[in-house]
C-alpha cells in the first residue's frame, strides 16, 4: 500500500514507515517515496508500477481511477480528521475485504467508512 498525505505517519517521525496491517503487507507514505509533491497522477502510475494499492482520503483518486482505470486499486478513506491509529484500525478491521479487493479483477475501488454512533 501506498499511502497518500493524510493517512499515516509522515517521514518526520523517524520511526513510521507507514501503516502495518497484515504481516505479509507492506505500506509506505509518499513522504518517504518522495512523492508528496507530485501530482496525485504521479502517484497513482508509481503505484501501478510498483504494484501498491493507494489509500486516500483524495477523492480525486476515484477520478483518476476512472481515468485511468486499475491496477492500482484504491482504498478510499471516506473519514475526517483521523489518527493514524485510528486508520490503521479501520484498515485492520477490513483487511478481508481488502484481501478480497486485490484479488478481484472486477473492481478497482474499496470504501472504507465508519459510521459516527455519537
Amino acid at each position: 500500500m501506498i499511502l497518500d498525505i493524510g493517512c499515516g505517519k509522515r517521514k518526520a517521525e523517524p520511526q513510521a514507515v507507514g501503516i502495518d496491517v497484515s504481516a505479509d503487507s507492506v505500506a509506505d507514505h509518499v513522504w518517504n517515496l518522495e512523492l508528496h509533491d507530485v501530482p496525485d497522477t504521479a502517484v497513482w502510475l508509481y503505484a501501478r508500477e510498483h504494484g501498491f494499492t493507494v489509500v486516500s482520503k483524495d477523492a480525486d483518486f476515484s477520478e483518476i481511477s476512472m481515468e485511468l482505470g486499475f491496477p492500482p486499486k484504491l482504498l478510499w478513506l471516506r473519514i475526517r480528521n483521523w489518527t493514524t491509529d485510528q486508520i490503521e484500525d479501520l484498515i485492520r478491521s477490513k483487511y478481508p475485504l481488502i484481501v478480497e479487493l486485490e484479488r478481484t479483477n472486477e473492481r478497482g475501488i474499496l470504501v472504507l467508512f465508519r459510521i459516527s454512533t455519537g
